[in-house]
């Protein structure tokens, strides 16, 4: 019975630490106000995909047609890979983490991973190619565009 309790709680204690801190939901936030106004396209926060035992982006962005909501039936994780798929570090990760999840996604051909790190108001782009640094400017991915002056403005 103490071993159950002690793991409930060790499992409560990994989950608060990696909890969504206030930056990492304001720069959602922005990011999605962006990203709504471009109507060619699907943002969708919190999604898990169907990766390993599932990987859950912030946010993962398809072609609008390409979503077609089943009210009847639903995924836990869902089978179609985003066009680009987007992650916020909060104050409780770490970079090097966050840049081997963007890895694997594009591994199961995700075309690219946005990794915004606010501290520096840095953007990783990981692609198939490889992963290359921006700050703080215009961002462009398979047809998306997001202007991070405006984020972090």
């Amino acid at each position: 019975m103490l071993d159950e309790l002690e793991e409930t709680l060790t499992t409560s204690e990994a989950e608060e630490q990696e909890m969504p801190s206030f930056n990492h939901s304001f720069i959602c936030n922005r990011l999605l106000q962006q990203l709504f106004t471009n109507d060619k396209i699907e943002a969708l926060p919190e999604l898990t995909l169907n990766i390993e035992k599932g990987l859950t982006p912030d946010i993962s962005i398809y072609p609008k047609e390409k979503v077609v909501p089943d009210f009847l039936n639903d995924y836990t994780k869902y089978p179609d890979m985003p066009i680009l798929a987007i992650e916020i570090i909060s104050a409780s990760q770490n970079i090097q983490d966050l840049l081997e999840k963007s890895k694997v996604l594009v591994s199961h051909n995700v075309k690219a991973v946005w990794t915004i790190e606010p501290f520096t108001n840095t953007i990783f782009v990981t692609t198939p190619s490889g992963i290359q640094k921006f700050s703080s400017q215009v961002i462009k991915s398979e047809g998306i565009s997001v202007d991070f002056k405006k984020i972090f403005g």
